[in-house]
């Protein structure tokens, strides 16, 4: 793809994209929008003055507390950062990724062992988390680039099982038995440290509204269409003078830089790691919030992890007041609400036409 516009040019194109894209991210729905999401520690803590008030009343109301319902949100917003990750992949390029929580595993680590026995601060761990996740995803993609359908399915498998092995064997890398990682040190700003969930919530809404903002730059620029037109018919892309490799190359190496980042936030967050964190299970969930929400589309993968990431402790909540022996069925209920909306929406919840 040649591009023939002078630098002037494109510097004014970029100018004029950005300034569009402000003027729709500032519209007044979506001023709103945004006020209610940075509001929403407040309107957490409300429950908890909710039910004090009751029980002054002698009536007391299962709510769950302001700083549970905190931690479902920053468990949510994660889930949101890892799914437009991988929807770079599975949604522009069109392969089907089943190692996606390899590069999830590669950023957690990355942070925990070095800030844990390094001492390094976590805010200069967040861009080598980045840097060791993409430099991974070259590495893993390389041998890969011609392979497509389920040949790529198992090769990415494959390289996220070794990972996980490799985390929960090596005693002598990880320092620990089954990969774990205690007493990771909290993120801080200046001498505050961040060790309230609200303050976690601020961190990760920050940096999952960055990710945001680049994958719709990618979405509407030349590397978004030459995705587009890979994932279309990748030998059409070729004839038309895209070089497949370097941009299969780029999708993976942005795709887990993303994933690593979501993983570095985790291991402050938390405070300890273990490779039961990083099983194959957690891909497939990440995969399903982006084929639920709609492969290929932005705003799809963030209303897949929100239903996917906060229904099984929506549901939980809700069987614990019936007998123990139906806490486990959210996953009966999780499971039968998949597959009707996979029944009635296959292309997901919002999708994009080609």
């Amino acid at each position: 793809m040649q591009n023939n516009k002078t630098p002037k040019q494109q510097n004014t194109a970029l100018l004029k994209n950005i300034v569009n894209w402000l003027q729709t991210l500032f519209r007044s729905k979506n001023i709103i929008f945004w006020i209610l999401i940075c509001a929403f520690p407040l309107f957490t803590f409300l429950t908890d003055g909710i039910s004090s008030m009751f029980s002054m009343l002698g009536i007391n109301l299962t709510l769950p507390s302001g700083d549970y319902i905190l931690y479902i949100g920053v468990q949510v917003c994660v889930y949101i950062l890892l799914a437009i990750g991988l929807n770079i992949v599975c949604g522009y390029t069109g392969l089907l990724e089943l190692g996606y929580v390899g590069f999830y595993l590669v950023g957690g680590y990355t942070a925990g062992l070095l800030m844990r026995h390094a001492g390094v601060p976590y805010w200069l761990i967040l861009p080598i988390a980045v840097l060791n996740g993409a430099l991974w995803g070259l590495i893993r993609g390389a041998p890969t680039l011609k392979l497509t359908g389920d040949y790529f399915a198992i090769v990415t498998f494959g390289f996220a099982e070794v990972l996980f092995r490799i985390v929960k064997n090596e005693i002598w890398l990880i320092r620990d038995i089954n990969g774990f990682v205690k007493d990771i040190p909290r993120a801080s700003v200046f001498v505050w440290e961040l060790n309230q969930n609200w303050q976690h919530f601020y961190h990760i809404l920050i940096l999952t509204g960055l990710v945001i903002f680049v994958s719709y730059r990618l979405e509407n620029s030349r590397i978004g269409r030459a995705w587009i037109a890979i994932r279309e018919d990748e030998q059409a892309a070729a004839s038309m003078g895209i070089n497949v490799s370097r941009y299969k190359s780029l999708a993976f190496a942005i795709s887990a830089a993303i994933g690593a980042l979501g993983g570095a936030f985790l291991a402050q967050f938390w405070g300890t790691l273990s490779a039961k964190t990083f099983e194959f299970w957690e891909s497939i969930l990440i995969l399903c919030m982006v084929i639920l929400g709609g492969k290929g589309s932005i705003k799809g993968s963030i209303i897949g992890a929100i239903i996917i990431g906060s229904m099984s402790e929506v549901l939980r909540e809700i069987l614990l007041r019936f007998p123990p022996d139906y806490a486990g069925a959210r996953y009966l209920i999780f499971g039968i609400i998949l597959v009707l909306l996979m029944r009635f929406r296959p292309a997901g919840l919002i999708f994009k036409r080609s």
